[in-house]
């Protein structure tokens, strides 16, 4: 364990609190695309919020010598004295919800470059079953022209980070890890065994590990979508659904989750992978599917229960001033890929309202880039016709609704999260 030296591809939500981790033990080059934020972390600033500064610039070490702790860097020639290779690039969906495997494609082909004998590649990027194998090692081998399970191995380890949760961190989280032949799995469980103080589940193969991680996703997804099903119903017989869930959920194994809007990078995701690689096999599966359906749906459905309450209270929805509160695709985290959030927004447009976004935690610019709307790192200073909590975040808690509803307005809480008695209505 003495001689290892890290490489992790992607250093994001999953990558930087993993090279982080690892560089409180071992030598760790972390590798990175983005120069910009490469140049952030080497000053030990991230923008994603996962590491604290402090925390971040205890690993940092200048060049990527042979010296415990975490250099960063978008030279390719950095990283070719390492030994251990882990890919945690993303891996979203297109337009059309077919996976995007670009990201992972032209990982491996940077590892495969600079790939030599006896190395082993990682990968934590979530894929379906047989990724791994049939996708990234062909082109490492053909990158590196070393044979797979002679000359190199590989190993999968779902990552499972909680971005925004600075409770369940990383080596908190028990990981599932696994190797393509045994040698390889125990050498892939000894490496995460020695930082992840939860432990960790060697599976008997990359594709078992591979089928746990998007099923872990699609369970829960399908579990959302049955309460955002529910939420629908109670609605219509008037019944509040926050209520019913806190009565059923006084029985022992009835299981805890809430209505809401669905996005991100996994859950919002995950499914799809599966769903394709199942659809390849000649089955289609409906359940899944089903799931996706309603929740992708939950936007519009959030728009058009706004309308009807702003419509029910005498509050003109055309050229209505709403404030959304939140844009992220979770509490209490800057990540706006794949946020849901936007489908409210974009819809209460389309109805021809005046929407402005509020969000402390987003980057405004990033909003721009991927969805082409303006949000607001500041409390902005005037009345609206409507507010719209979609987003949990801690600082709304503290908000006073009064100064930002106009004499007659409403209040709708997607989260279930604000006091009562400030809002009219909740998902």
């Amino acid at each position: 364990m003495s001689e290892i030296k890290i490489a992790i591809i992607g250093l994001g939500y999953v990558g930087l609190p993993l090279a982080r981790l690892f560089a409180t033990k071992y030598p760790v080059v972390g590798f990175d695309i983005n120069k910009t934020r490469v140049s952030e972390l080497m000053q030990g600033k991230d923008v994603t919020l996962e590491v604290e500064e402090d925390i971040l610039k205890d690993v940092l070490i200048d060049d990527g010598s042979n010296e415990k702790g975490l250099f960063c860097t978008t030279k390719r020639n950095d990283i070719k004295d390492c030994n251990y290779y882990i890919v945690t690039v993303p891996t979203p969906v297109d337009k059309n919800n077919r996976p995007v495997l670009t990201p992972l494609i032209k990982a491996s082909e940077t590892v495969g470059a600079v790939l030599k004998k006896d190395d082993i590649v990682i990968y934590e990027s979530t894929v379906y079953p047989g990724a791994t194998e049939e996708e990234c090692v062909p082109i490492l081998e053909e990158k590196s022209g070393l044979t797979y399970n002679k000359d190199f191995f590989a190993g999968y380890s779902p990552e499972r980070i909680n971005p925004g949760d600075k409770k369940h961190t990383v080596e908190k989280i028990l990981k599932v890890t696994s190797g393509s032949n045994l040698e390889t799995g125990k050498k892939v469980d000894n490496l995460y065994q020695s930082v992840i103080i939860a432990g960790t589940h060697l599976a008997p193969t990359i594709k078992v590990a591979e089928a746990a991680k998007v099923i872990e996703n699609s369970q829960r997804d399908i579990n959302i979508a049955f309460v955002n099903e529910l939420a629908k119903i109670f609605n219509l017989m008037d019944i509040n659904t926050n209520d019913v869930l806190e009565a059923a959920g006084t029985k022992w194994n009835f299981l805890p989750f809430k209505p809401g809007l669905v996005g991100g990078h996994c859950i919002g995701v995950d499914p799809y992978y599966l769903a394709q690689k199942a659809q390849e096999f000649g089955y289609h599966p409906e359940i899944i599917l089903a799931g996706r359906r309603v929740n992708d749906g939950m936007g519009k459905y959030v728009a058009s229960e706004v309308a009807k309450l702003m419509i029910k209270e005498d509050v003109e929805v055309k050229n209505a001033d709403i404030l959304v509160l939140g844009i992220t695709f979770k509490e209490n985290c800057p990540d706006v890929r794949n946020t849901k959030a936007v489908d409210v927004v974009k819809e209460l447009i389309d109805f021809g309202t005046n929407v402005t976004i509020y969000d402390p935690c987003a980057n405004p610019l990033e909003v721009k880039k991927e969805y082409n709307l303006d949000s607001q790192k500041n409390i902005p200073h005037k009345k609206f016709d409507a507010i719209i909590l979609t987003v949990a975040h801690n600082e709304f808690k503290k908000l006073n609704l009064d100064k930002l509803k106009k004499e007659k307005s409403v209040v709708y809480d997607v989260k279930n999260f604000l006091e009562t008695e400030k809002i009219d209505k909740s998902l």
